[in-house]
């Protein structure tokens, strides 16, 4: 035989053979299970800085700087804010003997660790009642946000 009919049968033959093995293999399927936790939120952390100098009746408005700080792991979303005196170190000066406005904080989704800045205004009302009890005292401020 010569060599082109040698590679002609040799390659009909390795046809034939390799026609002839079938191939095995196994099917299966499954599944597996797992789980998840879910976090929850958590109050937001509030400070208020100092207030800048000192309040006088009638003395007009100071900014006072507070900040809003998400702790959970989680985005939490800021809706507002609330600024009030909530009392003060002399039963006989009250909340009353002072006024808060333009309470301001950027609102919105606040990513986990985020701070947002905000302000408002405190003023010492000039009343026509005797504030001496206020002189000298501390004004406690509150920011509540949601």
């Amino acid at each position: 035989m010569n060599k082109k009919k040698a590679a002609v049968v040799g390659g009909t033959v390795a046809v034939l053979v390799t026609g002839g093995v079938a191939f095995a293999y196994w099917t299966s399927t499954g599944t597996g299970t797992g789980s998840a936790e879910v976090g929850t939120s958590l109050d937001w952390k509030v400070e208020i800085d100092a207030v800048p100098g000192t309040l006088a009746p009638g003395s007009g408005t100071v900014e006072v700087d507070f900040h809003v700080t998400n702790e959970s792991d989680g985005v939490q979303n800021l809706q507002g804010a609330v600024a009030t005196v909530v009392d003060t170190s002399d039963p006989g000066c009250t909340a009353a003997d002072f006024a808060i406005s333009n309470t301001s904080v950027t609102t919105g989704d606040v990513a986990s660790s985020g701070t947002v800045d905000g302000t408002f205004e405190l003023e010492m009302l000039n009343r026509a009642v005797n504030q001496d009890a206020c002189k000298g005292a501390t004004v406690n401020l509150q920011v509540s946000v949601n």
